[in-house]
């Protein structure tokens, strides 16, 4: 039982109790997955003896309920309660999304579960489930089990198996939330050598193997054959229709030493310019997942090294000096990408005090370019990267901070008062804490 109260001066005046809230939708489809293109928008109307919520879709009745369970309210005696209001809301930007890195830190299902929950209250849609790195592969691969039976830290307790993967897109697509998976290569990728002998470049010194190795070998067939393989499966295991394919941060050093690579770089007429080789397998890449129907989203240095790219590609913007990141967004707009904003988001970094203000205060937009250079940014994401974060402390860190991102993502660019912000996000912080 709900009561609704018509405010006068400070005190609450009941109303005639409402015992249900009626929702409507106009467009069925409770089956499917949400996508880039779903609609969220949603009216909810609270009025004497009457609550009602309608949306176009699923997707903005969930936003709405969502809105709705955060208007109750309980007095001193236990009576809940909800003003009279009439709301009109829809996103400022149709991706609004997580990092979680599961890699340098393993986190268990249930973290990643809870986080769900907590960026469904925030509004957030998409999970960027950056499931793989350097440090461990935990994900279990059914076409290659070697891969995390040799590459997670343990193969039996630190592995997120078919069961589990399932598990968190259900999970999240029952809230709404996209599920969009990073296997990031050609660097980033230590921990697949050990279940994929011939994977990896032999570095070299001198003349000799020095039994390291470094990025994918770019250089023969069985890597693309292996790659095809492995992202034929991922395709098929995650519905979303984005696949992020990483390309940041790659190590030219083992390359220039190995001397197969060095031979081939001439024959290509590369000369010493490592960047080519690098292009050279990420459009085979490219080529790899666009034949399998997907789409995909690459870190900036992919569109920085002038990888030919698909119009759609969407660009994935972080490195992080501010005057950088807005040229960078200028740059990707320019050239006709759609862009996502992560640079001034790293949630990992913390400093003492209200630091959660400065994420707040940004503004995606704000960089020299046309609107029609500014309506392909699409969003942002709020990054937990894992080096220093695991279990013990990615809640306190994560939360309330990420909703000053999801704020900035789905409110009116004019929604700024840090004030009022500040009020809000206190009042979140003792609901997750209750």
């Amino acid at each position: 039982m709900l009561s609704v109260a018509r405010r006068q001066e400070n005190e609450p005046s009941w109303e005639t109790p409402c015992t249900e809230l009626l929702v409507y939708v106009s467009t069925p489809g409770c089956d499917g997955f949400p996508s880039l293109d779903s609609k969220e928008s949603y009216k909810l109307s609270v009025s004497r003896g009457s609550m009602l919520l309608s949306a176009e879709t699923i997707w903005g009745a969930l936003r709405g309920l969502e809105t709705f369970s955060q208007l109750v309210g309980r007095d001193e005696n236990g009576t809940y309660y909800i003003n009279e209001t009439e709301i009109v809301d829809f996103p400022r930007f149709p991706h609004r999304g997580l990092l979680l890195d599961t890699s340098r830190h393993y986190l268990p299902l249930r973290a990643i579960l809870e986080t769900l929950d907590v960026m469904a209250y925030n509004k957030f849609n998409v999970f960027h489930w950056h499931i793989v790195d350097d440090p461990s592969f935990p994900y279990e691969s059914s076409t290659f089990p070697e891969l995390s039976k040799q590459g997670a830290f343990n193969a039996m307790t630190h592995v997120y198996t078919a069961s589990d993967v399932r598990t968190v897109i259900e999970y999240a697509r029952l809230r709404g939330i996209r599920v969009i998976a990073e296997f990031d290569t050609p660097g980033h990728t230590l921990s697949w050598g050990p279940g994929a002998p011939g994977l990896l470049t032999p570095c070299y010194m001198g003349k000799a193997p020095s039994g390291v190795y470094g990025p994918i070998n770019p250089i023969v067939n069985s890597t693309y054959q292996f790659v095809t393989r492995l992202f034929q499966e991922v395709s098929a295991v995650f519905p979303d229709f984005f696949l992020h394919l990483g390309g940041d941060e790659v190590d030219f050093t083992c390359w220039q030493s190995n001397p197969e690579i060095r031979a081939f770089m001439t024959e290509r007429g590369f000369g010493e310019d490592y960047k080519k080789l690098e292009s050279f397998y990420i459009q085979r890449l490219l080529d790899i997942v666009s034949s399998l129907g997907k789409g995909y989203i690459v870190w900036q240095e992919v569109f920085d090294n002038d990888v030919k790219l698909r119009p759609d590609t969407i660009i994935h913007v972080w490195k992080e000096n501010r005057l950088q990141y807005l040229k960078e967004m200028a740059n990707v707009t320019r050239s006709g990408y759609r862009a996502l904003l992560s640079a001034p988001w790293y949630l990992n970094r913390i400093s003492y005090g209200q630091d959660w203000i400065e994420a707040y205060r940004v503004e995606p937009l704000n960089f020299e370019g046309s609107p029609e250079q500014k309506a392909l940014v699409i969003g942002g994401e709020a990054c937990m990267w894992g080096e220093y974060v695991d279990v013990t402390n990615l809640t306190p860190r994560l939360w309330p901070r990420g909703g000053a991102v999801a704020e900035r993502l789905w409110s009116n660019e004019t929604v700024r008062d840090v004030e009022d912000a500040y009020t809000r996000l206190a009042e979140f912080r003792c609901t997750l804490l209750g």
